[in-house]
């Protein structure tokens, strides 16, 4: 009797023994589970970085001003530069834009589906209201294209939109900063004589209807002189410093 009960004692002092440890292991697998809880929670909460909304940066200047080697100085730095003047030409391909302009402007300026765009020009640029009905059609087109352009540039910190008519059109309400490009009034005629191959009075009637460099520099968050493209790179860096310490 001695035996069997000291041997029920062993059993006991075993299962009891065995009894802690399964405890301790049930306690430690609860442990484990409760840090790879955590954990999985910190990932689940983990706080996403605050979007960070791309600048617009807008370039404008007057016809002959030098605006568009100044925007080319921007892309040579790496800066994402959307040329409006190009993209609108671009823009006035389209079908719709295309049947627009034949309602306003006449069906003889449509050939084969092509804009004739030398007789167009001729229209808009001698008569202020003929350019502002062109513009209605063709910048809404623009802005739209413009905005699917700067989403495929998203990840740069600014980006610079260069457009000779930045304040008539409307669109420099959408800019975190705007650029004037200057130039003596002498200077910017020859350059455009040489450029387009026109007239000096063609060239004057251009500038005259345009909004002054007076108008657009006080709007102007910077202003660049174009004289000496030296002097152009030098105010360029500057303006890209001061732009990315904003």
């Amino acid at each position: 009797m001695f035996f069997k009960k000291r041997i029920e004692s062993d059993e006991s002092i075993i299962l009891e023994k065995k009894s802690d440890l399964e405890i301790k292991s049930e306690v430690k697998i609860n442990i484990e589970k409760e840090k790879k809880s955590e954990i999985e929670t910190k990932e689940e909460i983990k706080i996403p970085k605050p979007f960070v909304k791309t600048k617009i940066i807008g370039l404008t200047g007057g016809i002959g001003s030098g605006k568009t080697t100044v925007a080319n100085y921007f892309k040579a730095k790496g800066i994402p530069v959307y040329i409006s003047d190009v993209e609108a030409k671009k823009v006035m391909e389209f079908p719709e834009i295309i049947a627009k302009i034949e309602n306003t402007f006449g069906s003889d300026l449509i050939l084969n589906n092509q804009l004739n765009r030398e007789k167009l020009a001729s229209i808009v640029f001698s008569s202020p209201e003929k350019l502002k009905q062109l513009n209605t059609i063709v910048h809404p087109a623009v802005k739209i294209h413009f905005d699917n352009w700067i989403k495929n540039n998203q990840n740069s910190e600014f980006i610079v939109k260069e457009a000779a008519i930045l304040f008539e059109s409307g669109s420099y309400k959408d800019c975190d900063k705007i650029i004037t490009v200057t130039a003596p009034l002498e200077m910017r005629i020859e350059r455009i004589l040489t450029r387009d191959n026109t007239t000096r009075e063609k060239v004057l009637q251009r500038i005259n209807n345009q909004i002054s460099d007076e108008e657009r520099v006080a709007k102007s968050d910077y202003v660049i002189t174009n004289e000496k493209r030296e002097e152009i790179e030098e105010q360029v860096d500057k303006i890209i410093i001061l732009l990315k310490n904003k």
